[in-house]
């Protein structure tokens, strides 16, 4: 378990990906006891939340196949893989996502193929929802990175005024998409997350609650 103290007001609890390491926050002041307590209490649920990560450990690498399912803007596709000549493509139908790739090609290959065009509409949609928040918050995004991130949904160096995204976010619902980018954003005003940080997130996206409960019952996020 990995413990420390922090500036915060509530004591906070985390399991991170990928081997269900548990992260404690504390209040400056906060006994000891308090703490070791809380995390007593929380014994049942931090089992159940390594358990969920051990078990996604354990389940069969996707091969890039006709018949798996890809997730996109919070909607479960199936994909399509048609080994064909010429350039590879993906394509998003009503149903599906098409993958259309030359013959022989592994699921490494593959993979390269669906991730550049996951970072496409990603960055596609960024664009104006950055322009739109800019505008309405009268500041400037300098830099807007997408990576692969294993334990945050986001960074920001406010800064550079730079923002870094996870790339899976566009499996997500647009809704979670906006509230990291929101979540983001307002860092540029406040770094941490203290009772102006959550005052600027209540006035800008008041269901910001709701939107980080549902990105967060998949995965662990800042």
């Amino acid at each position: 378990m990995q413990f420390e103290r922090r500036r915060i007001k509530n004591l906070r609890i985390g399991i991170y990906a990928p081997h269900g390491e548990v992260r404690v926050a504390a209040p400056e002041r906060m006994s000891e006891d308090t703490v070791r307590d809380f995390v007593i209490s929380r014994i049942g649920w931090i089992e159940r939340k390594r358990a969920e990560l051990h078990s996604r450990a354990l389940r069969a690498p996707l091969r890039l196949v006709s018949g798996e399912v890809q997730e996109f803007q919070g909607r479960a596709l199936v994909l399509e893989v048609i080994e064909c000549p010429g350039r590879p493509g993906v394509r998003c139908l009503d149903a599906a996502l098409q993958l259309r790739i030359p013959a022989g090609r592994d699921t490494a290959a593959r993979l390269r193929v669906l991730n550049a065009w996951y970072r496409r509409e990603l960055m596609a949609q960024l664009r104006d929802r950055v322009s739109a928040w800019e505008a309405r918050l009268g500041i400037q995004v300098n830099e807007l990175r997408i990576r692969q991130m294993r334990t945050r949904w986001g960074s920001c160096n406010a800064r550079a005024r730079r923002i870094c995204l996870n790339l899976e976010l566009i499996r997500k619902p647009p809704r979670c998409l906006e509230y990291v980018l929101v979540h983001e954003l307002v860092h540029f005003f406040e770094r941490r997350h203290n009772a102006r940080f959550y005052g600027f997130m209540d006035e800008l996206m008041p269901a910001w609650r709701d939107y980080r409960a549902e990105l967060n019952r998949h995965a662990a996020a800042d």
